[in-house]
């Protein structure tokens, strides 16, 4: 391309993967300036490829390859920290689900497979339930991952100080939680947004 001519197209694009994106968190990732509140309040930015600000510079960049491939968009634990203490009001906790969510529904697949299993799982103990049974959350994780005895130290320890429960814990109207995450489910199948 000439020097000073502008690529429409990639413009379009670009701007494309920032309206999708805003659409399904429900707000407006193009106003953030990457300050790094968000980043400095997030427990678990030393692990991630990208920091939760620059992840939202990438979206406003379209740059979809490395968003939705990225680790930390599976890594966000969503304690909404990060949304709490933005001065531009970007709900980064609900932008890093959506982007799990597009990331999915157009076939990325979480860098480490573990970590889709993990959510995975979650939601399935909590359908089951009504909430979460971490015991049992972490055998069916152990199982499915097949990386049994890591971290065994630490649930031993947990089970000595009462910390994890055998049996779990139902709420009443396990019913109507069923029936919410059905109607979840067909709205995602039929393509609905939030």
């Amino acid at each position: 391309m000439a020097r000073g001519v502008l690529d429409l197209s990639a413009q379009a694009s670009r701007d494309e993967f920032l309206r999708e994106v805003e659409a399904e968190a429900g707000t407006k990732v193009s106003v953030c300036y990457q300050c790094g509140k968000c980043a400095g309040s997030c427990p678990v930015s030393f692990a991630m490829d990208w920091e939760p600000f620059q992840i939202m510079r990438l979206v406003q960049l379209g740059a979809v390859e490395e968003v939705l491939n990225s680790r930390a968009i599976w890594l966000c634990v969503s304690c909404t920290a990060c949304s709490e203490r933005c001065p531009r009001e970007v709900d980064v906790a609900a932008v890093m689900d959506a982007l799990r969510i597009l990331a999915r529904r157009k076939g990325y697949r979480a860098p480490e497979g573990e970590i889709a299993t993990f959510h995975n799982l979650f939601l399935d103990t909590v359908r089951a339930g009504g909430r979460l049974h971490e015991l049992g959350l972490m055998a069916r994780y152990k199982l499915g991952t097949m990386n049994l005895f890591s971290d065994l130290d630490v649930g031993m320890t947990m089970m000595r100080h009462g910390k994890l429960k055998l049996l779990p814990h139902r709420i009443a109207g396990t019913d109507s939680l069923r029936n919410l995450f059905a109607r979840v489910r067909e709205r995602g199948q039929r393509g609905e947004r939030r």
